[in-house]
């Protein structure tokens, strides 16, 4: 943007995504989706107390987000966006400036209900956290490893752990804590590049390529012929019904998303036939929303950032260019184009 150096500027031409259409079903285009720009005033006496002013740095991209995007009150993750609202994620950024003495002009905070947008005025209280500039931690880290929350299931040495979605932002992790606990860890994936790289580079002990593997249940026998002590669901549907069949007693299986399911109606999705199985087994399977462990952030993000600077915890980042990438790094999260994490670096 023209106009001379941010910090010297009162109004700033910031732009925004907004929700102009709800998209039931599919992946949404341009036609639900729209980028506007909009004025910002950036005077000191038009941000009110315990507010501030922030330019966006980085903004995660998930695929909770496409949730709120359907218009169908399903009782999912959160709330339906609201047609012409600025539609929100997790994100980094940099305070420009400050009616809070809590937070000074260049502060990096945390925030995970962005407005996606390029600049914002926001209640201060909605940060999670500062971010130390000299931590050593990469900033995208921030919106990945520090943001997944930690892994639910209570592992235990030597248990079997198989964790779907392996290669994605949130399996890359579960499968990486899940080694440092001392169990055994098979991850599946859709193509053989992301099987070497939760192998490789995750250190998962295996992996296997799902759209390769016709039969579930045969595959899940071939990795686990002495059973499934946690399931980290990603995906749902098809690979949930089948590990049921393969989950020992008292297996655990916490549910982080369904993301095989997220692009149709809830009448077209998959069934889970083999229910039962959790009785005979006394199976707990139980979901989890990370904002709902908000508080225990500080802690995780603590033991997660030792792990990085002591090279135990490997990351990898799909990284967009620029507030208009949005659309396009939305939809790439619902093909197997990417691995890890999903991000937009709007400033450097």
């Amino acid at each position: 943007m023209a106009g001379g150096n941010i910090e010297e500027r009162k109004v700033v031409e910031s732009r925004e995504w907004y929700l102009a259409a709800y998209a039931p079903k599919g992946v949404p285009t341009s036609d639900h989706l729209k980028l506007r720009s909009v004025p910002l005033s950036l005077a000191a006496d038009s941000i009110p107390d315990g507010h501030v002013a922030v330019e966006s740095l980085l903004i995660s991209v998930d695929p909770y987000q496409r949730t709120r995007m359907t218009g169908l009150d399903e009782g999912l993750y959160f709330p339906q966006f609201n047609l012409n609202e600025v539609i929100s994620a997790f994100a980094v950024g940099r305070v420009i400036r400050s009616k809070d003495s809590n937070y000074k002009e260049g502060d990096i905070v945390l925030n995970p209900f962005f407005p996606v947008a390029e600049y914002i005025v926001v209640p201060s209280a909605a940060f999670i956290r500062k971010v130390d500039p000299v931590s050593g931690v990469p900033l995208p880290d921030y919106l990945s490893s520090l943001a997944t929350g930690e892994l639910f299931g209570d592992p235990k040495p030597g248990s079997n752990v198989f964790i779907s979605a392996a290669a994605g932002a949130v399996g890359m992790y579960a499968g990486q804590l899940a080694k440092l606990k001392g169990c055994r860890v098979v991850g599946s994936t859709g193509s053989d590049e992301k099987v070497k790289l939760v192998k490789e580079e995750f250190g998962y002990d295996d992996a296997f390529n799902y759209n390769k593997e016709t039969d579930f249940d045969s595959a899940l026998s071939k990795y686990f012929p002495d059973g499934i002590d946690i399931y980290f669901d990603n995906v749902g549907g098809k690979m949930l019904e089948s590990v049921l069949n393969h989950v020992n007693k008292h297996a655990r299986i916490p549910v982080c998303g369904m993301i095989s399911d997220y692009k149709k109606i809830w009448t077209e999705r998959e069934g889970v036939r083999n229910l039962l199985n959790m009785v005979g087994k006394e199976v707990r399977i139980e979901g989890f929303l990370v904002g709902s462990y908000l508080d225990r952030f500080g802690d995780f993000a603590k033991e997660m950032e030792s792990y990085i600077k002591e090279g135990k915890i490997n990351s990898k980042h799909k990284i967009y260019r620029g507030i208009e990438s949005y659309l396009e790094s939305l939809g790439s999260i619902f093909t197997s184009a990417n691995s890890g994490k999903v991000i937009i670096e709007v400033k450097v």
